[in-house]
């Protein structure tokens, strides 16, 4: 049987090969944007990424839930053990914009838990990719740095005590409660950044907590959240005592808060 470090290496190439395609469409003189039902925007590189990723996913043998996919009905999916969650291009705002904070994201998950991550920022080259199995790794420049999880996981209660927290939020997606939220610390840093390179400052020790109050996907989430569970971080409902789940029937998420 094909192991999770072979299916996680399908993977990363799967997400560099978007990559490219991605960055052929975004360095183009022009790209034109479509609104999809749900008021949000596609692109070009949004469809040529999920094409060639499922193309590279279809040697695993495992179903592929993508944003850019076709609707998979909850009584087919409620069956699958192990399969494939993907958003091609994360971020597509930021794509728009043209400011660099987008990425590849590909999570493998395991009934409703995420298993294995990769997340490659193709404007800079940088992969993250991690599992319990493999270990955690960040590759840049052709060089590969194993980053080390956690002894232990942090509590919520810790970061109240705290002189200074760094928050985390999204350029695209303000929220009003964000405000209410970081009134509840000391003293605040906050930090804005794109698509899933947000729950990567947590993992690279730049930020210590995101809170999401808006909507996300699952797509938008799993990848991450692999990464971080190997990083012995979390990605809490608000009650903070429950991690997300996935391959729900309604594929969207409660708001959260990772740390």
């Amino acid at each position: 049987m094909i192991t999770v470090k072979q299916l996680m290496q399908i993977g990363q190439k799967a997400a560099i090969e978007a990559g490219k395609a991605i960055m052929e469409v975004y360095d183009s003189s022009e790209f034109s944007t479509e609104i999809k039902n749900n008021n949000s925007p596609v692109t070009k590189a949004d469809k040529n990424a999920h094409h060639i990723i499922t193309e590279y996913l279809k040697e695993t043998h495992l179903p592929v839930l993508s944003e850019e996919g076709s609707e998979i009905n909850f009584l087919e999916r409620r069956l699958w053990e192990y399969f494939w969650l993907i958003d091609p291009l994360d971020g597509t705002k930021e794509f728009i914009n043209k400011n660099g904070e987008f990425t590849v994201n590909i999570a493998l998950v395991k009934r409703n838990k995420p298993l294995g991550g990769i997340i490659y920022r193709p404007s800079k080259g940088t992969l993250y990719t991690g599992s319990k199995e493999t270990g955690i790794y960040k590759i840049e420049n052709n060089k590969q740095a194993q980053i080390s999880p956690l002894t232990k996981r942090k509590t919520f209660d810790e970061f109240l005590q705290k002189d200074h927290v760094r928050i985390v939020a999204s350029r695209s997606h303000p929220s009003p409660e964000i405000k209410s939220f970081t009134d509840k610390f000391k003293k605040v840093t906050l930090l804005t950044m794109g698509s899933s390179l947000k729950f990567m400052l947590l993992l690279e020790n730049e930020a210590d907590i995101y809170p999401r109050f808006g909507t996300t996907m699952e797509w938008d989430t799993a990848a991450a959240h692999a990464i971080l569970n190997a990083s012995n971080l979390g990605v809490y409902e608000t009650e903070l005592r429950s991690e997300l789940i996935y391959n729900k029937p309604d594929l969207r998420n409660p708001f959260f808060i990772a740390f």
